[in-house]
C-alpha cells in the first residue's frame, strides 16, 4: 500500500470545487428559509437537515480524502448517491431540465472522483 497519494491537478481542483459547493450548500440550508422551503416543495422537509449534514460531512470528507484515499472513496461515493437521489426527486416532481441539471452534474463529478480515488487506491 502506498503511503502518499497524489492526484492530477485537474482531479484535485475538481475535489476542491465539489467540496466548496457542498460545504456552501450544506451550511446555507441552516441559514436560508428559501432552501428549507425547497424541501417542503419536494415533500421531504423532514430530510432537509439530514441532507445538509450529509453534504457538510461529504465536503469535509473530500478534503480529508486528499491525504486518506479510503475517506475520499466513501465521501465521493456518498455524495454521488446523494445526488442520484436528488436527481430522482427532481425528475419525480417534474422539475425542468435546468433545475435538475446541477444534481446530475454533481452526481457525475463525484462519481468521477470516486472512480479516480478507487483506481489510485487499488493500484
Amino acid at each position: 500500500m502506498r503511503v502518499c497519494f497524489q492526484y492530477s491537478l485537474m482531479t484535485t481542483v475538481l475535489i476542491w470545487i465539489s467540496s466548496s459547493a457542498f460545504l456552501f450548500y450544506g451550511i446555507s440550508y441552516f441559514k436560508s428559509a428559501q432552501l428549507q422551503q425547497e424541501f417542503v416543495r419536494y415533500g421531504l422537509q423532514k430530510f432537509g437537515p439530514l441532507t445538509a449534514v450529509l453534504e457538510i460531512l461529504g465536503a469535509v470528507g473530500l478534503l480529508v480524502g486528499l491525504v486518506a484515499p479510503p475517506i475520499l472513496i466513501f465521501a465521493s461515493g456518498g455524495l454521488t448517491l446523494l445526488m442520484l437521489l436528488g436527481f430522482g426527486v427532481r425528475v419525480k416532481i417534474r422539475d425542468g431540465f435546468w433545475l435538475s441539471l446541477p444534481s446530475f452534474l454533481f452526481m457525475l463529478l463525484n462519481g468521477y472522483i470516486c472512480y479516480v480515488a478507487w483506481q489510485s487506491y487499488t493500484a
